[in-house]
């Protein structure tokens, strides 16, 4: 079972999802990780499953849930952000939810942020985009984006884009090409730069280029934190391995 509990009364009927669960590069987390800081966004609620790994995040002391929702009413923008990568095994149930959510609100439309292995073509600062309807894709051609017209896409991005093709809703499917061995902020830079030409933001990136070191740090612990989490938890519950307690 997976829940979306809201803990403010926020009014975000019409308001845009930005997505950023974890994949390749990570790219997602750390593009709405750092929106959410500069744009001044509230946490407004969190998404909850016996699913998840028994992990809480501590931020100022005070303890979290780690899939959370934030929202600028000034900006009209709902962010989704998550400190492990989702299970494959509920990837469908999730975004089952998460497009309720969308559709129950009357939301506007959809931005998915994720990452691509880089290939050779690839330049700088080539931006991917798939589209879920052709206004969608006129969008993304406009805005200097590169369209994937053959392909596959996977992960909770994917499957909203599909929802969203199948019920003609705008969804803008942004993937920036990563090294996957590599964990790079900069790739956050460049989905920024899109995002401020989609959204009409004014996002300020030069922080980001002087801070790279620190949220570099942040991610990587927060992969390692998932991770042993994870793990902590498969040896406590198989009685055929090792006890965590042992």
């Amino acid at each position: 079972m997976i829940n979306i509990k809201f803990i403010k009364d926020a009014k975000i009927n019409g308001a845009i999802l930005i997505e950023g669960l974890p994949g390749v590069g990570l790219v997602g987390p750390m593009t709405v990780s750092y929106i959410i800081d500069k744009i001044g966004m509230e946490y407004i609620g969190y998404i909850e499953s016996e699913e998840f790994p028994p992990l809480v995040s501590i931020h100022a002391g005070i303890p979290m849930p780690p899939v959370r929702l934030y929202y600028s009413h000034e900006k009209q923008i709902v962010a989704l952000f998550s400190e492990f990568a989702i299970p494959m095994h509920i990837v469908n149930q999730l975004a089952e939810r998460i497009y309720g959510m969308f559709k129950a609100n009357n939301m506007q439309s959809i931005i998915s942020i994720g990452g691509i292995p880089a290939n050779e073509e690839a330049g700088e600062d080539t931006v991917y985009a798939i589209g879920s309807t052709k206004e969608s894709v006129k969008d993304a051609s406009k805005y200097g984006l590169s369209l994937i017209t053959e392909g596959v896409s996977t992960g909770v991005g994917a499957v909203l884009l599909f929802k969203a093709s199948v019920e003609n809703v705008p969804d803008i499917n942004i993937l920036i090409p990563v090294n996957p061995a590599i964990i790079n902020p900069r790739y956050a830079e460049t989905a920024i730069k899109s995002i401020n030409k989609i959204l009409s933001l004014d996002i300020d990136i030069s922080e980001l280029e002087k801070e790279v070191k620190e949220v570099d740090t942040k991610i990587r612990s927060l992969i390692k934190k998932s991770n042993d989490t994870q793990d902590a938890h498969k040896k406590a519950v198989n009685p055929e391995g090792p006890s965590m307690y042992g």
